[in-house]
């Protein structure tokens, strides 16, 4: 970080060998570091001056440069051939796509790399200068230092706290889309999915709505506020992917465990038929062998035998015969037709 110090020594070095390409570059950095893109660019004309036809990599070096200190502007033109050539050039494209919004194609450059810092030390760093900036006299009482403290909070996890702050400053907000997912994440996290489910109906913007966060936090939203046909319906809306997949899990366990066993048995069976993993059979099972207890209580509709007798004959196990031979039983000795 001692770009002016830097400049000083290279001042002296530059005097001894006035066309050193890599301290040219350098001092160009430096500027842009100390001042701006073009004041950067300024000190780049002497190398691209001196820059031999020979001298390739100083070519690409000045391009790539020069891409930076225009704020990006030229990156998929200059940038892909040099990934291979100029390391800093993988990830300049990779800011590039996520200031484009382009997460995939970010993801896609870097997801082979490995790490120098781990992820949740990235994580406590950012916590940190939350807290710093939230905590500071001057910020404390302002709306941005209270955002800051709850997002400070929201990393740690403490989502009480989180919507101390957020509730300080929700009526700022009330149409902001992204404060919107933040305050039903933490409302749902505490256990409000009353409100949690909302706030999250409040967002309107299309890219938060087809985020997984926001779809499985609305799903689980709607399982422990008695409305699992609804979450049943976001998984019908999605794409068949490693999300959708993930949907379905959390569907048939959170509904398994509010009791609501026809959409739980529905989304079990999805799940073996798209993975043969014996577990999902043991939860499908047990789903249906809900569902007919409620039929035998009375509070599931009896013609939904039917389909759970559907559901089981998918399954090639030998259980199966031995459920639906009691199943039939039952309905035959309550003029149930299945």
């Amino acid at each position: 970080d001692y770009y002016d110090v830097s400049q000083e020594v290279l001042a002296v070095y530059l005097q001894q060998v006035p066309d050193s390409t890599i301290a040219l570059n350098l001092k160009a950095c430096n500027h842009f570091r100390l001042y701006n893109g073009k004041a950067a660019e300024a000190e780049l004309k002497s190398l691209m001056d001196s820059a031999s036809t020979s001298f390739e990599f100083a070519k690409e070096l000045i391009k790539h440069n020069l891409v930076v200190f225009r704020g990006g502007e030229g990156s998929l033109q200059v940038l892909p051939p040099l990934v291979d050539v100029i390391p800093e050039a993988r990830l300049n494209l990779v800011i590039y796509y996520l200031r484009q919004d382009d997460v995939q194609e970010a993801y896609n450059l870097i997801k082979d790399l490995e790490p120098a810092t781990p992820q949740r030390d990235h994580l406590k760093i950012a916590q940190q200068f939350f807290q710093l900036v939230g905590g500071s006299a001057s910020e404390c009482d302002t709306i941005p230092g209270r955002q800051c403290m709850a997002s400070c909070f929201f990393l740690l996890r403490q989502f009480d706290d989180v919507l101390i702050y957020l509730n300080s400053v929700k009526s700022y907000f009330y149409n902001d889309d992204t404060f919107n997912f933040n305050y039903a994440q933490a409302k749902a996290a505490t256990g409000n999915t009353s409100e949690a489910e909302e706030v999250f109906l409040l967002i309107q913007s299309e890219k938060i709505k087809n985020d997984f966060v926001y779809l499985s936090w609305l799903a689980r939203c709607y399982i422990m506020n008695k409305k699992p046909r609804l979450a049943w319906e976001l998984y019908l809306k999605m794409e068949t992917s490693g999300e959708s997949f993930s949907l379905l899990q959390l569907i048939a366990n959170d509904c398994y465990k509010m009791g609501q066993f026809y959409y739980s048995a529905k989304a079990f069976d999805v799940l073996e038929r798209l993975d043969p993993n014996p577990e999902y059979w043991e939860g499908k099972r047990g789903a249906c062998v809900g569902i007919f207890q409620m039929i035998v209580a009375g509070r599931e509709p009896k013609d939904t035998l039917r389909e759970v007798m559907h559901l089981l004959r998918s399954t090639g196990n030998p259980q199966v015969e031995y459920i639906i031979r009691i199943i039939k039983k039952w309905a035959k000795e309550n003029r149930v037709p299945v």
